[in-house]
């Protein structure tokens, strides 16, 4: 009996670890609508705002794109951030420790809701 539970405890602490390691297909924001026009610099602050209070880092490259990162413990995201008056969109740049694999077009799970969460954060402040 004994053994039976040590087997079932080792074959739950595996699971838990492989399922907390789990890969998707990277999430990416296409030409998300603005709901109702505001001028570029107006969406940018709102970008800005949303990413700061999320924990990214977010800078203005040139008017209409911007760059941001995102560092959790050992792990970095860098997107880019186009936007215009009327939408905006989040496309994945890199990252460091998150199992990206470019043939596959797969990251780490925790990348997808980071972009998710920013998407709704922006979001709101629009």
């Amino acid at each position: 009996m004994k053994k039976t539970l040590k087997i079932v405890a080792l074959l739950l602490i595996f699971s838990l670890v492989i399922t907390g390691c789990k890969t998707s297909t990277i999430y990416n924001v296409q030409q998300h609508k603005v709901s109702y026009k505001k001028s570029s610099e107006t969406v940018y602050r709102a970008i800005r705002g949303a990413g700061q209070s999320l924990g990214w880092h977010i800078h203005k490259i040139r008017p209409g794109v911007a760059q941001g990162k995102l560092h959790l413990r050992s792990h970095t995201a860098i997107i880019r951030i186009t936007y215009t008056r009327s939408s905006y969109s989040i496309r994945y740049v890199g990252s460091k420790n998150l199992k990206y694999n470019s043939q596959k077009n797969t990251i780490h799970s925790n990348y997808n809701s980071w972009i998710q969460n920013l998407e709704r954060a922006i979001d709101s402040r629009l």
